[in-house]
């Protein structure tokens, strides 16, 4: 075997082949690093002398389908210029490992296609090693993504888990990719990334976000000169909430069983958009009588229809007349759940006509999710935190499969 074929096969430069030992399964290829070549670990300095060597093996890419090792007798060498005693390093492994960068590749290359469980079976490896080489290179690539060109910014939780395990994502909208990934939610988790954004001196000019008022305070306080958008989907998720609300308290209240006949089973019927409802299933009639019957649910469910419209205003002036429209409206219904919907969409104003300055929405971060969960469905859950944060951190990059 050449010196060539060292390198180009294992990427091993600078030894030499000595000779090839086969045995049930693999092979293992000696090597040696010629004299000369030997220098001081600390210093650099080649005026060394060995004072002992030690046997040591690594796992290397496969030949065929057999197990292949690297045998080198590894020196420990005496400074003649700094005095001290070290083992000579290993130029084609990590310190402290038992197998080559070649190797760790070929894993990594491999998790790109299947699971780490499918690449331990094949490779003969653990299921912990396999883990290990996939968290390392992330780390290196995705750990500590670049702060400094963020422009626009969206901010969402994600359910990841049982016993209510959130995390909060900081995704760049201009690039798709996350940018932070913390655990839990409310403004203490974002902390970590608004003080490596600050030191980043990265301008950010908008941030969309949700109603939740950890993340509007962390955005106060750590981006003052930001722009804050209210995220629409969650705008009117909120006033679907209320709408339900409303629903269940009417049928509590409703004395015939015509009037709870009608209302049962309407809830989805008032969620839905009025063009996406089956006629096939008679979904309109029967929204219709619900209406019909109940004065305050038909006023709920028109005002529904009507808040969509905001987004739609031609200008950011005309958005504002409308929204204080809407709200008087609201208000003089009388009925509780609207009330409250006024006065908080007039409590957050502000941050609602900010989406005429920049129109930017927390939607993208909804495609994250979805593929966060199938991120997980095919890896069975992750147990490592710390992995699961990496892969997300990588999701930009991934286009048609997610495995691994």
């Amino acid at each position: 075997m050449s010196t060539s074929l060292l390198y180009h096969a294992f990427g091993i430069r600078g030894y030499q082949y000595r000779s090839t030992e086969y045995h049930a399964g693999g092979m293992t290829i000696r090597i040696e690093q010629p004299r000369e070549k030997l220098c001081c670990p600390g210093c650099g300095s080649r005026k060394v002398r060995i004072v002992e060597r030690f046997e040591r093996r690594w796992r290397t890419v496969l030949v065929g389908s057999r197990e292949t090792w690297i045998r080198l007798s590894v020196p420990k060498v005496e400074c003649q210029k700094c005095f001290a005693r070290r083992r000579v390093r290993v130029s084609f492994a990590e310190p402290h490992r038992q197998h080559t960068r070649a190797f760790e590749r070929y894993v990594a290359e491999l998790l790109q296609f299947m699971t780490p469980q499918d690449v331990s079976r094949h490779l003969g490896i653990s299921w912990d090693l396999a883990n290990d080489i996939q968290k390392r290179r992330l780390g290196k690539k995705f750990g500590k993504p670049k702060l400094r060109r963020l422009k626009r910014l969206a901010v969402d939780e994600v359910h990841v888990g049982k016993r209510h395990k959130y995390l909060t994502l900081v995704l760049d909208l201009d690039s798709g990719a996350v940018v932070f990934v913390g655990e839990g939610r409310g403004s203490d988790t974002l902390r970590p990334f608004f003080r490596r954004l600050r030191h980043s001196r990265a301008k950010v000019r908008a941030v969309a976000s949700d109603m939740a008022g950890g993340f509007l305070k962390a955005v106060r306080e750590f981006l003052p000169e930001a722009r804050l958008v209210l995220d629409r989907f969650h705008v009117v998720k909120l006033f679907n909430e209320k709408l339900t609300q409303l629903r269940r308290d009417l049928y509590r209240e409703a004395t015939d069983k015509l009037h709870k006949s009608v209302l049962k089973g309407t809830r989805w019927l008032l969620l839905k958009n009025p063009e996406n409802l089956d006629e096939d299933r008679d979904e309109g009639q029967r929204l219709k009588e619900a209406l019909s019957l109940n004065a305050s649910l038909a006023t709920a469910y028109y005002l529904k229809e009507d808040l969509r419209q905001f987004w739609e205003q031609a200008t950011k002036r005309k958005a504002e007349r409308w929204l204080a429209a809407w709200c008087t409206r609201a208000e003089k219904s009388g009925i509780r759940v609207l009330q409250q919907m006024a006065n908080t969409l007039r409590g957050h104003r502000t941050h609602l006509l900010a989406w005429y300055d920049d129109p930017i929405s927390t939607g993208p971060l909804e495609g994250v999710n979805n593929k966060l969960k199938l991120l997980q469905r095919q890896a069975f859950g992750y147990r490592d935190l710390e992995l699961l944060k990496l892969r997300i951190l990588s999701l930009h990059t991934t286009h048609k499969s997610l495995v691994g």
